[in-house]
């Protein structure tokens, strides 16, 4: 059996190398290749997965979408098993790849994830939505389509009869994952298959993510609607629910403010997601899909008078 990891990529020399090393360090049964989908890095790394031996296939800028990219790598690589994992994710142990293939291999599941964990200088807001989502027990199979390919595998042959969503802003994951969990398909979530999910994104390009994952999920779930109270009301009581926690456990490396600036641009940007009813334009999709393009958009003018941010406040203190 054959093993494709297949890592999309734009940007992520710095974590990329941690990846592709903790990659030929695994303990398997099977065979394993490593292709890399990358859609305009200037970064060198595409030098660091050929320097690594990865087979590297490139896709447009304005050809780009989170699925199309997907279904490119996939389309380029050989394996049985299809693993999914973004280029800024580092598995924290060498039994990551059995783990998370295992229940594949069982016939216990045709899609599974693993867990994501925050590093030390994750925004502790982040922290507690990867504790919500990731729990530190699996459940194979679960009993939802709930899915997320920055650390995932999917059966070669479930995903050529079906593939990923090529105009969706984001969640193409969830779209695939109900898809085939309404037909009989099962979904299993591997604690046991932990990485180490290191994001690095201004303020603004944390309210996009969120932004575009919810107009995403207006068509995966159209009965969700939220509402100017829903953000005030969530912004205000989970905030709350960081410091608290925070306090309890002694967490000192996110200040509260941060807390609250990343809650804020989770639920504005998840309210603007969910009343966004354009349709792409060219000029949306490289809004989208490429926020940190422009290094002024990423700035939070709004927020400045308030906190008074010195100038490298913009960048999270993170992951």
């Amino acid at each position: 059996m054959l093993i494709s990891i297949v890592i999309r990529t734009l940007n992520e020399a710095d974590h990329l190398a941690d990846l592709l090393a903790m990659v030929s360090r695994q303990n398997t049964s099977f065979d394993v290749e490593t292709v890399l989908i990358d859609s305009g890095s200037t970064d060198g790394t595409v030098e660091i997965a050929q320097r690594h031996g990865a087979r590297i296939t490139h896709i447009k800028k304005s050809e780009f979408s989170f699925g199309r990219s997907l279904n490119r790598g996939c389309d380029f690589s050989h394996g049985d098993i299809l693993v999914l994992v973004s280029g800024h994710c580092v598995p924290t142990d060498e039994n990551w790849l059995q783990n998370l293939c295992q229940p594949l291999i069982d016939k216990a599941a045709s899609y599974s994830y693993g867990r994501q964990i925050g590093d030390d200088n994750s925004n502790y807001s982040e922290r507690r939505i990867f504790a919500k989502y990731y729990p530190a027990e699996s459940a194979i199979p679960q009993d939802s389509f709930f899915c997320n390919n920055a650390n995932s595998a999917i059966l070669r042959s479930v995903w050529q009869d079906h593939q990923f969503d090529e105009e969706l802003t984001g969640l193409e994951d969830m779209e695939l994952s109900k898809r085939i969990w309404n037909q009989g398909h099962k979904i299993a979530y591997v604690a046991d298959a932990p990485v180490f999910h290191h994001h690095k994104e201004s303020w603004g390009q944390i309210r996009r993510r969120f932004e575009r994952e919810a107009m995403a999920l207006r068509l995966i779930m159209p009965e969700i609607h939220v509402t100017p109270l829903d953000v005030m009301r969530w912004v205000v009581s989970s905030t709350w629910q960081d410091w608290r926690a925070a306090i309890r456990h002694g967490i000192k490396s996110t200040r509260k403010r941060d807390m609250l600036r990343y809650r804020w641009n989770q639920y504005w940007g998840s309210y603007k997601g969910n009343h966004d009813h354009r349709r792409m334009s060219q000029e949306t999709k490289q809004y989208y899909f490429y926020p940190e393009v422009s290094e002024k958009a990423g700035q939070d003018e709004w927020l400045k008078p308030l906190y008074r941010t010195p100038p490298n406040e913009g960048q999270q203190s993170k992951g």
